[in-house]
C-alpha cells in the first residue's frame, strides 16, 4: 500500500469524527493513480490499491487521528468487486462520514492506445485480447459507474486539465460548495460526452466557420463571440436555458447532487459551442455557482 502524504494516523486516540471521503475508481489506464495524486497535492491523505473491505477500518483509523480528508484508489479485484464497494460505502455514509465516489473512465480506443504505448498487459485481460479486458472490467464497473458522484472522462485530457478538474471540484480547504458546475464545450462530430448531465446544441446559430475572416479564430476569440451571441435568438436562447438551470439547480442540490456537467456542442466545437459554454458559465458564476469552461474539442481540427 502506497499511503499519500498528509497527517499521520493515531491509533491511540478513541474520539472519532466524521471525515471526507472519496473513493477514486474506475477502468484501469483511465489516469485513477493521477487522479489521487492531485487529492495528495491538494492535502488528502491518500492510500493507493485498498481493498473496499479495508475502507471503513481505514477511515475510522483516520477519524482518531488528525485526518479530516481521506483519499482511497480502489482497483477491480474480483468479481464481486461492485458489491463490496457499495457495501463499504453504505457502512461508510451509516458511521456518519461523508462519501463520495469520482469514477474516472476513458473511451476503449484511448484506454487501447495507452496500454499499447506502455507495453502492459490489461488486469483482466487474461489469455485474451486487451480490448476483452477493458470491456469486462467496464462490465463489473457497470453498478459503481451510475452511483459515482463524479464522471471524470480522460480520453482528451492531459495531465495539467485532468489536474484542473479535480482541483475544482475538490480544492475548497474542506468546504465543498453545494454544486460545481463544468460547462463543456464539443463538436457533434467527435461525439457526445458520455459524462453530460445535460446537453445543449447551439448548431441553431449560424457558423462562423463559413465566415473567411472568422474562421481562423476560436469563440475565445472577440470576433467569434460578438458575431455568436449577438446573432439573433441567441440572447433569449441564453437567457431562457439560463431560468432552466435555476430551476434545476435547487432541485439539483436537494437531491444532493454536488456535481453538474453542462454540454454544449456544435458541429466541430471550435466556434459556436465555445462562446456559448464560455457565457454559461460566466452566468452560473454570477449566480454564485462554482462554474469552469473547458472546451473538449478545441485544437482537433
Amino acid at each position: 500500500m502506497n499511503e499519500g502524504s498528509g497527517p499521520g494516523l493515531d491509533g491511540a486516540s478513541t474520539e472519532t469524527q466524521p471525515l471526507e471521503v472519496v473513493v477514486v475508481t474506475g477502468l484501469s489506464g483511465a489516469g485513477k493513480n493521477s487522479a489521487g495524486r492531485v487529492l495528495e497535492d491538494l492535502g488528502w491523505y491518500v492510500v493507493d490499491n485498498l481493498p473496499p473491505a479495508l475502507l471503513l477500518p481505514m477511515v475510522e483509523l483516520g477519524a482518531r487521528g488528525d485526518v479530516r480528508r481521506f483519499a482511497a484508489v480502489v482497483d477491480v479485484r474480483s468479481r464481486a468487486f461492485t458489491s463490496d464497494l457499495q457495501e463499504a460505502i453504505r457502512l461508510l455514509s451509516e458511521a456518519g462520514h461523508r462519501p463520495r465516489v469520482l469514477y474516472v473512465h476513458a473511451r476503449d480506443e484511448v484506454l487501447v492506445r495507452r496500454y499499447e504505448s506502455n507495453r502492459r498487459e490489461h488486469p483482466l485481460q487474461g489469455g485474451g485480447r486487451l480490448v476483452d479486458g477493458i470491456t469486462a472490467e467496464r462490465n463489473l464497473l457497470t453498478g459503481i459507474a451510475g452511483e459515482a458522484d463524479l464522471w471524470v472522462d480522460t480520453s482528451d485530457l492531459n495531465v495539467h486539465q485532468l489536474r484542473a478538474t479535480i482541483e475544482n471540484a475538490f480544492a475548497r480547504e474542506g468546504q465543498t460548495p453545494p454544486l460545481t458546475a463544468t460547462v463543456m464545450s464539443f463538436g457533434f462530430k467527435y461525439g457526445v460526452p458520455l459524462d453530460a448531465d445535460l446537453v445543449v446544441d447551439a448548431r441553431f446559430l449560424p457558423n462562423p466557420h463559413w465566415i473567411p475572416e472568422l474562421r481562423p479564430f476560436t469563440g475565445k476569440d472577440p470576433g467569434v463571440r460578438d458575431y455568436v451571441l449577438g446573432q439573433e435568438d441567441a440572447a433569449e436562447f441564453l437567457d431562457r436555458y439560463t431560468e432552466v438551470l435555476r430551476l434545476l439547480v435547487p432541485g439539483y442540490r436537494r437531491e444532493g447532487k454536488r456535481y453538474l456537467t453542462l454540454a454544449v456542442g456544435c458541429t466541430g466545437g471550435k466556434h459556436r459551442s465555445v462562446a456559448i459554454a464560455e457565457e454559461f458559465a460566466r452566468r452560473l458564476t454570477a449566480d454564485g455557482i462554482a462554474a469552469v469552461a473547458r472546451h473538449r474539442d478545441l485544437g482537433r481540427e
